[in-house]
């Protein structure tokens, strides 16, 4: 499959390279990255070169599409669809602490939807949004993107160690209404 790279009002979504690995290397620093995303644990800086060129080969082999969240010239994060099967992927993200609180992932998420529904795109029926329990950040993200909670997944998520861990899972189809949607566990 071929690179594409997507734009929104701020962003640049593309693939990852070699100058992007020092900034990785430091964002998974931090301990929500690794608290909440299956990064390793510690993550060293070769971790970081890997990912780099992993992400590149799942494009091309198809398997994944993982996209660099640029906000100028600053890596604001990571941003993909995994897992595809039968019309459906995971959507998966992380944002570096000096980029969060500002609207990010919901507006590179929202590109990476479109396409991922599109027919120039995945052409997915449905998307599966999937976070550790008390991943409040991440949830509101996915509820604001109109992702419906589905529940939770006891053990269901592995970390970066090899724990396990209890999962929020919520979905968005293709023909849904993305407007924001209540969620018990987030509150009113």
């Amino acid at each position: 499959m071929e690179v594409v790279t997507l734009r929104t009002a701020r962003l640049e979504l593309s693939l990852p390279h070699d100058g992007d690995i020092d900034a990785v290397f430091a964002a998974c620093q931090d301990p929500d990255i690794r608290r909440y995303t299956p990064v390793p644990s510690p993550y060293e800086r070769r971790h970081a070169e890997e990912f780099v060129h992993r992400v590149a080969k799942h494009w091309t082999d198809g398997v994944d599409q993982t996209w660099a969240m640029r906000d100028g010239a600053t890596l604001a994060g990571m941003i993909g669809l995994y897992r595809h099967a039968a019309g459906a992927a995971e959507i998966g993200f992380w944002v570096a602490p000096g980029s969060r609180g500002r609207g990010l992932v919901t507006e590179a998420a929202a590109s990476v939807i479109d396409w991922g529904f599109s027919a120039e795109g995945l052409d997915l029926d449905r998307i599966e949004w999937r976070a550790v329990v008390g991943n409040i950040a991440s949830a509101r993200a996915a509820r604001t993107l109109g992702f419906r909670y589905e529940g939770t997944l006891r053990q269901a998520l592995r970390n970066g160690v090899g724990d396990r861990d209890d999962g929020w899972i919520a979905g968005l189809l293709a023909t849904d209404d993305r407007t924001p949607q209540t969620w018990g566990v987030l509150g009113a």
